[in-house]
């Protein structure tokens, strides 16, 4: 890549950079309490989750936006929404039928409709109406699965405010928050869902569930200076705030903006095209080189146009989407046993390629539970009396995440539970976003008891001039701040001053799956890089914990470096940490870029861009319906040992659609190839229109039962090998072709059976070689190597009973007999040993080859 185009793109990345929002809440792991802890001096020294913003002060960007705490006139507000246009998230719509008549534009529509033309011209209304409804049927099929891809959009519009306080002319005013602009003052409270992006200006505090946007799951506490952002919900309190951004530039919008970015085609949809492409090229030549040998010879240009519909629709794999379609769908109800659910049918085969997995943590590789990890106890203090005062001073009934954790550990710490239980509680005050503390009153005989639990900080202050506790404090609470844990203080007063009875640290552990999980998907060939909005050394404690690596950075470390830099620094990297939704997105675009098939989990508004530009999106349990929406896959239980058994299923459906693709494939060719080769060379039609409609429905009708068949998962990625599949089909397809005329030597030459009769004895070789070929195709050893389903090997035998019986009494034939019938099903079976030998000295030439050319472009 030129120096241009790296500078370029670099600019690109930095200007396309949203504006973070700083006071993310990370959850149940990260190294600040939301309510009653305090961060590690490594995860930020941050007090509180008030999370302040570094920017402009209040007052400059009053200055910036040419605003007042008076808010804006009506006249001037007016104005802006010309200049700024509507809050509202602006979406680009295709119109419904110029989408659906999409479908029916490119090579296979395009030979389809062609095959469907020579069909009215020649008035063959039954084939017409067949061609017609499989035509319909895919374009059907895709226009569904895009239109529920593109509800994320609108699931994101849904989470918008309808009606907003603003203060216009001097007075508070409610109007349609689409109304909005930059420079409005406007005020939220309690119930409320932010309508644009905010400074906050006025007020004591707000507690902000920001779940949606960021994923995470405790609210978010801010102040005056903090940002607010849109579509967060107000859980309490109750602010002044400056509008900075409406519709599309806010960090909600921005979201949105990045959802509307264009789905590239799977790698399924290449391979189907692909597939087409061959066929039709095949077909094409063959049409041709027939018309111009018919015209050679003066025959019947509208017998010959008869004849090259027929070969044209045996050639076309009108089916082929269909039928890979159905494959897919029964891998997706497999797949819901699972506790997967499939929302778009190509990302099963996505799936089995893929060969890097980005994970968010919480709730994925961790439990998404607080539980206590480390109790540290100061002066006399011991851990289980810390572990009392710490219960003491919670409360159940609040369901508080932080108190849950203190009060089970607790009850599992010998007689705790049954202390706990008879000290009684005079007066509880529950935690203060001012305080950031609850405290415990318990009357004793011999006095009253003071507890108190809370941030660091804030408890320490309550003790009167003991820089030892201080200092022995923070050094804990540093030492625990490495390793990712976040820090709680409890504080006693019995007689006397308060006192500090020691500091305990909280965790969000590792799932119990986790780490077997992840060396299961090692051994698949699956690389799982960690993804996480929690701070840098709690993602590395984690990673460290679970065996994931810990290399691991800023998610915005590849900010300012070139995009060949960028891509080698997201290949090395095992994480990714303090992540927000435009780092996901160009994290997923450099793997792709680096030829990765990209796995992305996510839950929340935030992660829906990621979701839908990965190859495979997968909405963990608890997800937004914007996150489902977006994602190809929705898992309904926590962790991602449900998405190793996605990956195993998806794998077998793999190897069930190339058999397939294979197995059509190499008919045409066998068909097509035969028969022209018979014209041009014997000027004998081997088979008759009649008899090539009958074949394609033997061969394809019950060929659906490829979707029940017995196969073996492969332990690495899977990738659609075009070479290797063509190859292998075009060697199946002409040893078919020699075995055909075989098979036409024997009747014409050594039967001498009339013309009618050579053709039911070639159509019957025709009929029972067909399954048998797929038989070939579905493994790469022998053929008896693995033990084909129930299902797919009766209904082989069926249908080839069907073709038999049609032979053997002239049903639309002419008839044949028991005797040649026979005859006939043992050539074949003898051809189908010879061709499963020569199907795996192939296999062997094309593996060695794949060495030999992987070698000389290493």
């Amino acid at each position: 890549m030129d120096k241009e185009t790296n500078t370029q793109e670099r600019t690109t990345r930095q200007t396309n950079r949203q504006p973070s929002p700083d006071n993310k809440q990370p959850s149940a792991a990260n190294g600040t309490d939301a309510r009653n802890g305090t961060a590690a001096p490594s995860a930020g020294n941050e007090t509180s989750k008030s999370g302040s913003d570094s920017g402009p002060s209040v007052e400059q960007q009053l200055k910036d936006l040419n605003a007042s705490r008076d808010g804006l006139s009506s006249d001037e507000a007016a104005k802006r929404l010309d200049q700024y246009g509507p809050n509202e998230i602006h979406e680009q719509k295709k119109h419904p039928l110029l989408k659906f008549l999409g479908y029916f534009w490119g090579p296979i529509p395009w030979m389809i409709e062609a095959a469907m033309i020579l069909s009215a011209v020649i008035q063959h209304w039954e084939d017409f109406i067949i061609i017609l409804v499989l035509l319909l049927l895919n374009a059907v099929i895709g226009f569904w699965q895009e239109a529920k891809a593109d509800n994320a959009i609108e699931l994101l519009k849904k989470k918008t405010a309808l009606k907003a306080r603003a203060k216009r002319d001097g007075s508070w005013a409610t109007l349609p928050a689409s109304e909005l602009v930059p420079g409005d003052l406007i005020r939220v409270r309690l119930g409320d869902i932010v309508p644009a992006d905010l400074t906050l200006t006025d007020g004591d505090y707000l507690s902000a569930d920001e779940s949606a946007l960021t994923g995470e799951s405790l609210p978010v506490e801010k102040h005056s200076g903090d940002k607010a952002f849109s579509g967060a919900n107000i859980r309490q309190g109750e602010m002044d705030g400056l509008v900075t951004a409406t519709g599309d530039k806010t960090y909600f919008g921005k979201t949105a903006q990045l959802l509307s970015d264009p789905k590239t085609r799977s790698h399924f949809q290449k391979a189907v095209v692909k597939i087409g492409d061959y066929l039709i090229v095949f077909a094409v030549v063959l049409v041709v080189f027939i018309f111009a040998l018919a015209m050679f010879r003066n025959e019947s240009l509208l017998d010959t146009l008869e004849f090259a519909l027929v070969l044209t629709v045996a050639a076309i794999p009108v089916a082929l989407p269909a039928v890979l379609s159905v494959t897919m769908a029964f891998g997706a109800t497999r797949l819901a046993k699972r506790q997967a659910i499939v929302s778009r049918l190509v990302s099963i085969e996505e799936m089995a390629g893929m060969d890097v997995l980005c994970s968010d943590k919480t709730g994925t590789l961790t439990k998404n539970e607080l539980t206590v990890t480390d109790i540290r106890p100061y002066g006399d203090s011991d851990e289980e009396e810390i572990l009392y005062y710490a219960a003491l001073a919670s409360r159940a009934e609040d369901e508080d995440p932080i108190d849950s954790a203190i009060i089970s550990a607790a009850y599992n710490k010998g007689g705790l539970k049954d202390r706990l239980q008879q000290a009684k509680v005079s007066d509880f005050e529950p935690f203060d976003p001012v305080k950031k503390r609850t405290q415990a009153t318990i009357p004793t005989d011999s006095g009253d008891i003071q507890t108190s639990k809370g941030a660091v900080q804030v408890i320490l202050e309550l003790l009167e001039d003991d820089d030892a506790a201080r200092d022995e404090a923070m050094q804990v609470v540093e030492d625990q701040g490495a390793k990712g844990y976040r820090s709680l203080a409890v504080g006693v007063k019995r007689d006397g001053p308060w006192q500090l009875a020691g500091i305990i640290a909280l965790v969000d552990p590792p799932r119990d799956d986790t780490s077997e999980t992840l060396n299961q998907a090692h051994d698949m060939g699956v690389t799982v890089k960690m993804v996480t909005g929690d701070h840098l050394a709690i993602a590395k404690q984690t990673a460290s914990d679970i065996g994931i690596g810990t290399n691991i950075q800023l998610a915005d470390t590849f900010a300012n470096q070139s995009d060949r830099k960028a891509r080698q620094t997201v290949e090395e990297l095992d994480g990714f940490a303090q992540v927000f939704p435009e780092h996901k997105h160009e994290i997923v675009d450099l793997l792709q870029r680096n030829n990765h098939i990209v796995g992305m989990t996510g839950d929340g508004v935030n992660d829906a861009p990621a979701l839908k530009k990965a190859d495979v999106g997968i909405a963990v349990a608890g997800a937004t319906e914007a996150a489902k929406s977006a994602a190809a896959i929705v898992l309904t239980t926590p962790g991602l040992s449900v998405i190793i058994d996605a990956i195993k299923e998806s794998r077998k459906i793999f190897q069930r659609m190339t058999s397939y693709a294979i197995y059509r494939i190499a008919e045409t060719i066998r068909v097509l190839l035969f028969i022209t080769l018979a014209i041009t060379v014997f000027n004998f039609y081997p088979v008759t229109a009649v008899m090539i409609v009958l074949l394609a429905l033997f061969n394809d009708a019950p060929i659906m039962a490829i979707a029940n068949d017995n196969v073996r998962y492969s332990n690495s990625p899977e990738k659609w090998n075009m070479r290797e599949v063509l190859t292998l089909s075009t060697v199946l397809g002409v040893i078919g072709v020699f075995s055909s005329f075989g098979i036409f030597y024997i009747g014409e030459k050594v039967l001498h059976l009339g013309t009618d009769a050579v053709q039911s004895f070639i159509f019957l070789k025709l009929a029972v070689a067909g399954h048998l070929t797929l038989f070939l195709t579905r493994t790469r050893g022998p053929f008896w190597s693995i033990k084909p389903s129930g299902l797919l090997f009766w209904s082989a035998i069926v249908t080839k009973i069907l073709a038999t019986l049609v032979a053997v009494y002239g049903w639309f034939i002419a008839p044949i007999g028991w005797g040649l019938a026979g005859m006939v099903w043992g050539y074949a079976l003898v051809t189908f040993v010879i061709t499963d030998f020569l199907k795996i000295q192939t296999y062997k030439l094309l593996d060695h080859s794949d060495i030999h050319f992987a070698s000389r472009t290493a």
